[in-house]
């Protein structure tokens, strides 16, 4: 079965609010860096969403390059690999932004030795697929981190639309530009095996209109490889954050609507970041899990801003050394965009599955004086779901899960677009956070 390609097309639907963020795609013609292989990782074993893998080394243990290191019965979870070979050192507790997790170490050898295990999969049906993505390791490549097999799992004949994000709306971040234009063929590979195999009808590869040579590189391989139909459109999307987040995503591709507490299946989607899509078709080939991943290294105080290709693992004050270090004193460190990152208090610290950067500013860029509310409505008018981020703190302050449910805060996917537009600084993510755990925990008491 072949596929084509349309021409470039505009988004269907208009996004509600959002904000215009600097772009700041300073790595945008910078190719993806092999950063050397390093001495050590330490890999955590929840690197998901989802509950986290037990290990199933030991210290002292040999371990190849793709070879389980931990693992878990649970559906919502995702098998992690050594992505270094040498000796397991320790197995323990390590603290990080998102919890303390169990976390394998291992020294290496600087061989990189393959795992005899790796194999390609063998793969024709939609069960065989989801089990060979489950066991890649895979997880959504675009920062949320939850596991792709998950998402695959969808009854059949719900999907009609497949949507591959490419649209990369965070300031600074550009892996996914460079995916696009460095590893295209993969891109296509994995939308065709996807499409076919899942029995999907059309596909939307949606690009933010800031990066023309990945639409061109899109379109013209596609149009290459499969002239003719309309099954596949490459669709370019105005250059508003939170332009990629998975509802939003929708509402511009299709124009539906993912109605609150419902998922993009409901609505006949599947939205799959690219690189993602790309890594399918790498592993399908290969056999190789995840065991490494690009990111952009950026920000004001890095000395030589750039995209790398790193081990999972590997510490991150490492990265930053590669791309020269520091040239003037870091006052904010994040693993991910300056939007919906987050901070970290060092840099020793290992990169993750779900880090597609590493971002470092100097003090005279993260600073934002907090002053009265002056009730300007600037974060309601921001806001691509239609909230009331003012109103939700107040509410917050009290305490009332009520309240709090009623006017929709546990529909906030904390973009971050209300606290960019406060002219008062307000801590509004922060807030919002705080009002979905009162609503958590109301929940728990309430049975």
């Amino acid at each position: 079965m072949r596929t084509a390609i349309s021409d470039v097309r505009k988004a269907v639907g208009k996004v509600r609010g959002g904000v215009h963020v600097l772009h700041h795609k300073n790595t945008a013609d910078c190719e993806i860096v092999r950063v050397p292989t390093p001495d050590r990782v330490v890999i955590p074993m929840q690197m998901h969403i989802g509950a986290p893998c037990a290990p199933v080394v030991n210290v002292g243990d040999s371990v190849a390059v793709g070879q389980l290191i931990g693992d878990t019965t649970a559906f919502v979870s995702a098998p992690i690999h050594a992505s270094v070979s040498g000796t397991v050192t320790s197995v323990g507790e390590i603290r990080l932004a998102n919890g303390v997790p169990r976390a394998v170490t291992i020294e290496s050898d600087g061989q990189m030795r393959l795992s005899e295990s790796i194999q390609p999969p063998d793969v024709t049906t939609k069960e065989e697929l989801i089990a060979a993505v489950r066991a890649s390791g895979l997880v959504g490549l675009g920062g949320a981190g939850f596991p792709t097999h998950v998402k695959l799992s969808f009854k059949d004949g719900a999907i009609d639309t497949l949507i591959v994000n490419a649209a990369e709306c965070e300031p600074y971040i550009t892996v996914d530009n460079r995916e696009c234009i460095e590893n295209s063929w993969d891109v296509l590979s994995g939308i065709k095996i996807l499409k076919e195999i899942l029995g999907i009808r059309n596909v939307v590869i949606a690009v933010e209109r800031n990066k023309p040579q990945a639409i061109q590189t899109l379109a013209d391989i596609a149009r290459q490889e499969a002239p003719g139909k309309d099954e596949i459109t490459v669709m370019q999307l105005k250059s508003v954050y939170p332009q990629g987040a998975e509802k939003v995503m929708i509402y511009s591709a299709t124009g539906r609507k993912v109605p609150p507490g419902k998922l993009p299946s409901d609505v006949g989607c599947l939205v799959m970041n690219v690189a993602s899509v790309a890594f399918i078709a790498r592993y399908l080939k290969t056999g190789k899990p995840l065991v490494s991943r690009s990111l952009t290294v950026d920000g004001s105080a890095i000395c030589v801003p750039q995209n790398v290709r790193v081990p999972i693992g590997m510490n991150i004050g490492e990265i930053i050394d590669f791309c020269g270090g520091f040239k003037s004193t870091p006052h904010k460190i994040i693993t991910g965009g300056p939007m919906m990152g987050l901070a970290v208090i060092s840099t020793d610290i290992p990169v993750m599955k779900q880090n597609n950067a590493i971002l470092a500013f100097s003090k005279k860029d993260t600073l934002k004086k907090e002053t009265d509310c002056i009730s300007c409505g600037r974060c309601a008018a921001a806001c691509p779901l239609s909230l009331r981020p003012g109103l939700i703190s107040r509410i917050a302050r009290t305490g009332d899960a009520e309240k709090l449910k009623s006017v929709g805060a546990d529909v906030c996917m904390e973009c971050g677009s209300c606290a960019f537009s406060c002219p008062a600084g307000k801590p509004l993510v922060q807030n919002m956070r705080l009002a979905k755990s009162i609503i958590r925990e109301a929940a728990k008491k309430n049975g």
